[in-house]
């Protein structure tokens, strides 16, 4: 009996290393970003109040409660704000999702934007700051994807909802059957993270690739092993309070918890691009902060994938919270972020 529970302890012990946990990436912690001496706006300390406001609205709430509480503070964060664009309903035969018009764009230019919320919040509404700012810069037409969440669905079913719209973008935009001249894919944290699962499955699949990709502050890799998602917990504003206190939490239970919340291994590139291949994908551009969690999730993807030969880009913005763009009538920052992307994008165009 006592051999065959060494025998179990041992099989786990392997599961958990060599399948949940998978390679070790410390030799992607390459940086060379130059260090920035910079002191963020003033309007910086109005986003920290609507973070806490965020965290104020949860308090003393549990399970479902507390998540609906989140769900509908996300949402409100487009609520008082201007905008440019037009927001249009798809349509009864479309995936779920709203359209984003600037005025004038053009419509065979297509985005699909992914938004975050740890796949469990955030709708197209709650990211229509960003959105709009993206339809005006990338001149297009954005299709913001309303994908199913956890945990009243399973993960890999709001990923699909992700492909689907992708494919069907390609062929439909705004005003009905149209094919794309110029597509994007964009996300940001969670829907970053799928941003960058999306190009490498559109690769692997032999579909009409993107254009470009642009990942803003992505999730890249959910086995929690970059130095950041420790060393920046105190400086991560956003992510550091919810978050943080999982940290404490041995990774090898993380990384089960991850597995039966998921029904994936955190290992898997479907739930951690920076775990499969990064070679032929399109032009990529990943913005993150230095001070964020997630910074070396992002700096390992960019590493990993340029070694591997693809034109991934990352640029880093001192002491910003965690996607920033979506505060761009406060932040200075995020509307120098929109203007990067949209450099990037006419360098993309260029070749």
């Amino acid at each position: 009996m006592i051999w065959f529970v060494l025998g179990l302890l041992l099989l786990i012990v392997l599961i958990t290393v060599l399948v949940l946990r998978g390679e070790n990436l410390a030799h992607l912690d390459r940086d060379n970003t130059p260090k920035q001496d910079y002191t963020p706006s003033p309007g910086h300390r109005q986003v920290l109040e609507t973070i806490r406001d965020m965290s104020r609205s949860a308090r003393g709430l549990k399970g479902r409660a507390r998540l609906m509480a989140l769900r509908k503070h996300m949402d409100s964060l487009s609520e008082g704000r201007e905008f440019v664009s037009e927001f249009r309903p798809a349509g009864a035969n479309a995936p779920k999702g709203e359209w984003v018009l600037a005025p004038g764009v053009n419509t065979r230019r297509r985005l699909l934007y992914i938004h975050g919320g740890a796949w469990v919040a955030g709708s197209p509404r709650s990211h229509r700051t960003i959105t709009d700012r993206l339809s005006k810069v990338a001149d297009a037409a954005v299709f913001a994807v309303d994908y199913r969440l956890l945990p009243e669905h399973r993960y890999r079913e709001g990923l699909r909802d992700c492909l689907e719209a992708y494919q069907w973008m390609l062929e439909h935009g705004p005003d009905g059957p149209e094919s794309a001249e110029f597509v994007v894919v964009a996300g940001d944290s969670a829907g970053g993270s799928h941003t960058l699962v999306l190009i490498a499955w559109i690769r692997d699949q032999g579909l009409r690739q993107a254009d470009a990709a642009i990942a803003l502050s992505p999730s890249t890799d959910l086995t929690l092993t970059a130095p950041s998602n420790r060393l920046n917990i105190k400086t991560d504003p956003l992510l550091g309070p919810t978050f943080g206190s999982l940290m404490r939490v041995p990774l090898p239970v993380l990384w089960w918890l991850s597995f039966f919340g998921m029904r994936l291994s955190p290992s898997s590139p479907l739930a951690s691009p920076l775990r499969g291949r990064l070679d032929n994908l399109p032009p990529t551009l990943i913005h993150a902060s230095d001070s964020e969690m997630l910074l070396d999730n992002a700096r390992r993807y960019a590493n990993k994938a340029q070694d591997a030969g693809s034109p991934v880009e990352l640029k880093t913005w001192p002491g910003m919270v965690h996607v920033w763009h979506i505060f761009p009538d406060l932040l200075p920052e995020a509307e120098e972020a929109f203007d990067d992307i949209g450099e990037f994008l006419a360098r993309v165009e260029k070749g």
